[in-house]
């Protein structure tokens, strides 16, 4: 993967944690997953304004 082997996965990660923190690794995860999915939904020519018209059904 890129040239990336399993030690330097391990201490990026161990980088990550210490810069952030346990508790703030959830909350980033959160909202990268929010991005990840509000970036597929584009792609899909899915609106926010689709999905509230959906909801007052």
């Amino acid at each position: 993967m890129f040239g990336i082997g399993f030690q330097e996965i391990i201490i990026i990660a161990l980088v990550v944690l210490l810069f952030f923190g346990g508790k703030k690794i959830p909350e980033l995860m959160k909202g990268l997953g929010k991005g990840v999915r509000s970036f597929k939904d584009a792609m899909n020519g899915k609106d926010a304004d689709d999905d509230e018209a959906k909801n007052k059904q």
